[in-house]
Formats: structure tokens, sequence, C-alpha cells
């Protein structure tokens, strides 16, 4: 018999499977027949069996944040890797290296140091290593300037003896403008900026062979511009209410069901989660599809939620779902996550942590 919804122990993270699905396939026929395919982001829901689903759907391999996740998918049996990420010190470098010796992982790189260090490394393991040159395109992270700066990383990446895959850059400072035509003025703006270097590079003799950028904020710009190979697009699949807005093609298909565990009548209700099952940091979530209440804090542990609607008939004991506003934060709260379809649970995902 399967779990119920009624029957599931709260706080717990769950996601319509049928909404998930859709995202899934919304993204995918985009790219199917585009010169540029996806290489969806892992961080954005950290379970390789969706990972592997992605995969399934057209995805040329898969992007992640941390040098742990590149290792888990790897054994995992996904091959094309991307860390979207710098890699510093001697051990991660080492740890890198040893990965590379399994699979030809990609990682960016935007400086020098660790360019030499990386090199020595690999010429001691005699291990090829693929990197790609990070470009800042405007959000004031990682990255090298656009243009000759980032031209010059990757005349030293050839020199050192790395293995010069292409570029990086993530545009994530215009992922969450609205829809519209000065949008796509700043994010092609960004994607010139990216063929602009890439020329440079070429005209020095070096192939570059990847361009991987964008997100699910800009992936129909970004994502059909001649210079993009790939897009880093990940929200997209599961998505919040905080990202919808800059998304409307994808809908939000993650929530936290919470089960009320107090009651003061036309004042407010009180859930039994907080801050450590649900983020509130970009924002705070809100009740799902029940008009009349609005969450108003969150707690270590509790969330009060205003009863701005007497007639709402929700009660002790009673179990609702409250919309996950900015899920990145809220996976990284949970262990496991409910596949739900029709009110029952499909599947049960493992969140690698």
């Amino acid at each position: 018999m399967k779990l119920r919804k009624a029957d599931i122990e709260t706080p717990a993270l769950l996601v319509d499977l049928d909404v998930m699905e859709r995202n899934m396939e919304t993204m995918a026929r985009f790219f199917c027949n585009r010169p540029a395919k996806l290489r969806p982001h892992f961080k954005n829901h950290r379970v390789l069996e969706l990972a592997a689903r992605q995969m399934e759907h057209g995805a040329i391999g898969i992007t992640c944040a941390r040098l742990w996740q590149a290792e888990r998918l790897a054994d995992f049996g996904i091959r094309e890797i991307l860390i979207a990420n710098e890699i510093a010190g001697e051990a991660p470098i080492e740890r890198f290296v040893e990965l590379s010796r399994e699979v030809p992982v990609l990682v960016a790189v935007d400086n020098p140091r660790v360019v030499a260090d990386m090199a020595r490394t690999a010429r001691n393991r005699k291990t090829e290593v693929n990197v790609l040159v990070d470009v800042d395109l405007g959000l004031k992270r990682c990255g090298m300037p656009p243009g000759e700066p980032a031209a010059a990383l990757a005349r030293t990446v050839v020199e050192s003896g790395l293995k010069f895959r292409g570029l990086m850059g993530y545009e994530g400072h215009l992922q969450t403008l609205a829809p519209g035509a000065e949008k796509e003025r700043v994010v092609t703006e960004a994607m010139q900026a990216l063929a602009h270097t890439k020329k440079l590079i070429e005209s020095a003799g070096i192939p570059v062979g990847i361009v991987s950028c964008g997100g699910t904020g800009d992936y129909s710009i970004a994502g059909a511009h001649a210079v993009a190979t790939e897009n880093q697009a990940g929200s997209y699949l599961l998505m919040d209410t905080g990202y919808a807005a800059a998304a409307p093609d994808f809908k939000v298909a993650l929530s936290v069901l919470v089960t009320v565990i107090s009651h003061t009548a036309r004042e407010r209700l009180v859930v039994d989660a907080g801050c450590k099952a649900i983020s509130g940091e970009r924002g705070l979530p809100s009740v799902k599809d029940i008009t009349g209440l609005k969450l108003k804090a969150l707690h270590a542990e509790h969330a009060p939620i205003a009863i701005e609607d007497p007639a709402v008939a929700v009660g002790v004991g009673d179990k609702i779902e409250i919309a996950v506003h900015y899920h990145d934060g809220t996976i990284n709260l949970h262990k496991r996550m409910y596949g739900m379809r029709n009110g029952a649970v499909e599947r049960i995902f493992t969140i690698e942590q």
C-alpha cells in the first residue's frame, strides 16, 4: 500500500512529480534541436536519480558546484561533469586531479596560481586535466574580466600543459530580471562579451570548444545565442516562488508539508516548521493553495501564519503545504524528498549531503 500524504511525518520536503516532469520536458524541448545543449545544475536538487533523468531527457552532462558533488556523480556513473566553481588549495587540487584520472571532469579557473598548482599536480600524476576559463559577465563573483584578461589566462592554461577546453560565464545577476526587451538586451550583451573573448583566444590559434553559460532565468536568450554551446539551467526542474516570475515557462514543484500545532481563533495558526526546514533568507515562503492564510515569520521550529480570512477551515492536526521560496537553501535542510503523485508517495529521493 502506498504511503499517503497524511501519513508523512512533518516537516517533510515534497515534490509534485507531474509538475516536475512537465518542467523537465519543457526545457528538453527547447534544446533538442538547437546547437547549444543543456548541462543542468546538480546543486538545485542534489538527487543522483534526478540527474540521471535529466541525462535521459537530452542533457549532455551535469553541472555541479562542489568537488564532492562531482565525485558522487562520477561514482553514480555520470561521466560528463562540470564543476562550475573554482578549486584552490593543495588537497582539493589533488582530489580533482585524481578524479580526472577516472572521468574527463571539467573545472573553472580564474587564477594563474591555481593553474600552476593544478598543472604541477597533473604532471606529477601524469594525468590530463580539463579546464574552462571563468569569465566575469558582471556578477562580480568569480571569473576574469572578459576580453584580454580572460584570453591571457587561456594562453597561460595552454602553456602550463593543462587542457584548455573553453570558456564559462554565468550572468547570474540577470537571471531574476522580468522577461522583456531590457532583459533580452543585457543578456545579449553578456553573450557578446563571451563571443569577443572567444574570438581573441581563437586569434592566438587556440580552439574554444565549449562556451558554457546561462541559467533558468535567461535560458531562452542565452541558450539561443550563437556563441553558447551549453546552458547551465538548474532551477527549472523544481522551481520556487522566488524565481517563478522570472521564468514563467516553469511551475513550482517543491513544497514543505507541515502540521498545524496551534490555533488562535480568528488570529493565527502555528505550524511545526521554521527556518530549520524552510529557507527564508531570500524572502518568506507562502501557504500553498489556500487563500486567506499568510505566513508571517520563520522561527527555529515554528512558523506563525496569520488568518486573514476567518472562513478558512484549517485547525490543529491538519497538514498543509508551504510553497518554497528559495529551493537551493531549502533542499540543503533535508535528507530526503517525497515524490508525490495523486496524493500518494511514488518515490522517496535521497538528497546528497
